[in-house]
C-alpha cells in the first residue's frame, strides 16, 4: 500500500486521485493502465511485506525513515537534473500533503507490526470514504445521501474487520484506520492543487524531501542499529515503492480512475498470498466478508463521484 502521488505505505482505490494535477494528461490505452494499475499492487505487496519484516527488529519511525531515506535518494537525480523542479506554485500544499501521506505510512508500518498484512490492508481500503467526508468541509463539495450511505456501509465493513468488542479484537487495529484518515488528509489536499502547474517530478519530490527531514528529525528518539539485512531489505523496499508508485502515476494517465478502480483492490489478493508464503498468515472468513463490504463501498463511491464529475463538466459546458 500504500506512495508520492500515492501515500508511501500503500496504493489505494482509484477514486482517491481524481483531479491529481501530476495524472491529468490521459492516453486513452485501458488494457495497458490495468496491467500498469495490477502491477503496482503487487510492488506496493512486496513494500509492505518488507515493512513487516523490518518492524520485526527496529522501530516504525525507522522503518519508514529507510523507506524516505531510499525515495529521496532515487528522486534527487531527477530534482538536481533539473532545479527549477524545487519550486513548487503551492510549497503549503506541496508540504502538508507530504505530511499527510508521511502519517499515513507511520501508521500503517506500526500497524503491521502486530496485524496480519490481509487485515490491515483491507482496512486502509477505507480510505476513499475519509476522502469523501473531508471533501466537504476542505474543498467545499456537496456530498449526497448516496455517498453518505456509501461511507456507513465502508464503516461497517470495518467493524466487520476489527470487530470491536470480541475475542478477535486487535487494538492495533486502529493504526491502518489512522493510516487511511492520514491518506485522506494528503489526497484532499493534492485535489486542492489541482490548478497547481507543478509536475509529478516537483510532488514525487516534495513528498520525500518532506518525510525524509521529518523522520530524520524523529530518528535519534528511537534509533536502533540496523542489521545489514536491513539495510538491504530497506533499500529494496525503497525501491519497489518508488516502482510502484510510478506505475500507479502511468496507470492513471491511460485509462479513467472508474475504470482502474477494481484493479487496485487486487493489492488484497497479493498481501494475503505474501502474509501466506512470508508469515504464515491466512485472512479469516470474517476479514475477507468485510473486505468485501469495503471494496463494493469504496467502488459505489468512485462510480458516484465519476457521475458527479461528468454532471459538473456538463454545468461548465
Amino acid at each position: 500500500m500504500t506512495e508520492s502521488v500515492l501515500p508511501i505505505a500503500k496504493a489505494g482505490p482509484a477514486a482517491s486521485i481524481q483531479g491529481d494535477p501530476a495524472i491529468s494528461r490521459r492516453i486513452d490505452d485501458p488494457v495497458r493502465g490495468i496491467l500498469l494499475i495490477v502491477a503496482a499492487m503487487v510492488f506496493f505487496s512486496l513494500s509492505d511485506s518488507c515493512s513487516k519484516l523490518l518492524g520485526e527488529t527496529l522501530p516504525p519511525v525507522e522503518v519508514v525513515w529507510l523507506r524516505y531515506g531510499g525515495f529521496t535518494v532515487l528522486m534527487l537525480p531527477a530534482l538536481l537534473h533539473r532545479p527549477a523542479r524545487f519550486r513548487s506554485s503551492a510549497p503549503a500544499l506541496q508540504i502538508g500533503r507530504g505530511l499527510g501521506l508521511l502519517g499515513s505510512a507511520v501508521f500503517f508500518t506500526a500497524g503491521l507490526r502486530f496485524l496480519a498484512m490481509a487485515d490491515a490492508t483491507a482496512m486502509s481500503f477505507v480510505s476513499p470514504l475519509f476522502i469523501t467526508a473531508l471533501s466537504i468541509p476542505v474543498l467545499g463539495e456537496k456530498v449526497g445521501v448516496r455517498r453518505w450511505s456509501a461511507i456507513v456501509v465502508g464503516l461497517v465493513g470495518v467493524l466487520i474487520v476489527v470487530r470491536p468488542g470480541t475475542s478477535a479484537f486487535n487494538p492495533a487495529s486502529i493504526f491502518p484506520l489512522l493510516s487511511s484518515v492520514s491518506w485522506a488528509c494528503g489526497i484532499v489536499l493534492t485535489r486542492k492543487m489541482s490548478h497547481s502547474n507543478d509536475d509529478i517530478v516537483t510532488t514525487l519530490g516534495y513528498a520525500a524531501i518532506t518525510g525524509f527531514v521529518v523522520m530524520s528529525l524523529m530518528l535519534p528518539l528511537v534509533w536502533v542499529a540496523p542489521s545489514g539485512r536491513a539495510v538491504a531489505i530497506g533499500a529494496f523496499m525503497a525501491c519497489v515503492s518508488t516502482a510502484a508508485q510510478w506505475l500507479v502515476v502511468m496507470g492513471y494517465r491511460r485509462a479513467n480512475a472508474s475504470v482502474l478502480a477494481p484493479f487496485s483492490y487486487t493489492q488484497l489478493v497479493w498481501s494475503s498470498l505474501a502474509g501466506f508464503l512470508l508469515f504464515s498468515m491466512v485472512p479469516d472468513l470474517m476479514t475477507l466478508a468485510g473486505a468485501a463490504v469495503i471494496i463494493a463501498s469504496g467502488l459505489y463511491t468512485a462510480h458516484r463521484e465519476r457521475i458527479v464529475a461528468r454532471q459538473r463538466s456538463i454545468g461548465r459546458a
